[in-house]
């Protein structure tokens, strides 16, 4: 079970910080970045579920010396991040099956309707040893409940289905080093959180 103290409201230590990015994805990552203090600078990550970039922008900001940035779709990455140099575009591309070239020293994760139980195992296999990995936690994606408002998990719901796909994690042999509160809702106003892990 996860442990109470893993449990961190980004906003008690960000404050008014604020970063701009080009979507805000970015900042759901900033957030878990910031909070569990990780300097991505000069190391080589992978972002899946790129999408227009939020994760690759902040990456990059923050002075990541490269970023592979996967999604299936094309043309969505925004023009900013594709014509950038530290970015290897990997359009069309499931990362449910992704290969790249060399280990990432860290993986961020944001996809969507794929379940952590899906893309987790695989993330593994292109991590180097002693790699980290933040992964974008959706409950209303996660939830086997049927009982959602407009699709709207409440909150007792959220956490209780953020402590199940925890175990989850935990069975698959990662540990949590954290798991935050993402500071923006997502869709139609769901809890979100990042979770940091080893």
């Amino acid at each position: 079970m996860m442990s109470d103290d893993r449990f961190v409201l980004p906003a008690e230590k960000l404050g008014g910080m604020k970063r701009s990015f080009v979507s805000r994805a970015g900042q759901k990552l900033y957030a878990a970045l910031v909070t569990f203090d990780i300097d991505p600078a000069g190391l080589t990550c992978a972002d899946l579920g790129a999408n227009v970039g939020g994760f690759t922008d902040c990456l990059l900001q923050l002075g990541a010396a490269k970023v592979y940035a996967v999604d299936t779709g094309y043309g969505t990455l925004a023009w900013t991040l594709r014509k950038d140099p530290r970015v290897v575009v990997r359009e069309r591309t499931n990362a449910l099956h992704v290969q790249l070239p060399e280990a990432v020293d860290l993986i961020a994760i944001d996809l969507g309707w794929t379940r952590q139980n899906k893309i987790l195992p695989h993330a593994r296999t292109l991590l180097k040893p002693g790699g980290r990995v933040f992964t974008l936690i959706k409950p209303h994606y996660e939830s086997t409940e049927a009982k959602t408002q407009r699709g709207v998990l409440d909150e007792g719901q959220s956490i209780a289905t953020l402590h199940r796909v925890a175990d989850e994690i935990t069975g698959m042999g990662f540990t949590i080093k954290g798991i935050v509160k993402s500071p923006l809702e997502g869709q139609g106003g769901n809890i979100e959180f990042v979770a940091w892990l080893i």
